[in-house]
């Protein structure tokens, strides 16, 4: 092992970190859970401090370091959901959105140009949003509920935002492909 992996091995044992989570979240565990998102949070900043200040940034590292987000969002987001605590068809939106786009990318890849994730403003606001309204709902669960109007309203914003931000990458991408294809053809 090299120091420059570093960053590489925090994001998987980031990964790693789903599972208990979602068990803890099963068991109704939510203090700890609570815990467990804190140690999550700050591998993540510690990672991508680590990978910026000594420019330990890989290709591997680009690809795991979103996706150790999306499968804590997603593992979280399906246990709350299964547990009741949020909408399913909240949880259906959040995944269905993010197999379009991880379908999308994955088509794209294959078809034109090596893909680049750049996240979109609303992309950002959108995780931040889904990130808000699961440490909410688990903070509720621990016995300090939100009220009524915030919970609905974080529901609201993510249900937009989710919508809004995987209508945004299927536009921005598409156009791309289109793109991509007309050089290709004259090219």
């Amino acid at each position: 092992m090299k120091p420059r992996d570093i960053p590489n091995i925090i994001t998987i044992l980031r990964i790693l970190l789903v599972i208990p989570i979602m068990v803890l979240l099963i068991r109704q565990e939510y203090l700890t859970v609570l815990a467990f998102f804190a140690i999550a949070g700050l591998s993540d900043g510690v990672d991508g401090f680590l990978a910026r200040r000594y420019n330990w940034r890989s290709e591997l590292g680009a690809i795991l370091d979103p996706l150790a987000d999306k499968f804590l969002l997603v593992g979280v987001y399906l246990m709350l959901g299964v547990g009741g605590l949020i909408p399913f068809w909240l949880v259906v939106l959040v995944i269905l959105r993010d197999v379009i786009i991880i379908g999308g990318a994955l088509a794209y890849g294959r078809r034109c140009d090596d893909l680049v994730m750049e996240p979109s403003v609303i992309s950002k606001i959108n995780t931040l949003l889904q990130i808000v309204l699961g440490l909410g709902v688990i903070v509720g669960a621990a016995g300090l509920a939100l009220p009524l109007w915030v919970f609905g309203g974080l529901i609201t914003a993510v249900a937009v935002t989710t919508v809004w931000s995987g209508t945004d990458y299927v536009w921005r991408w598409g156009r791309r492909a289109r793109d991509c294809q007309a050089r290709s053809r004259t090219g």
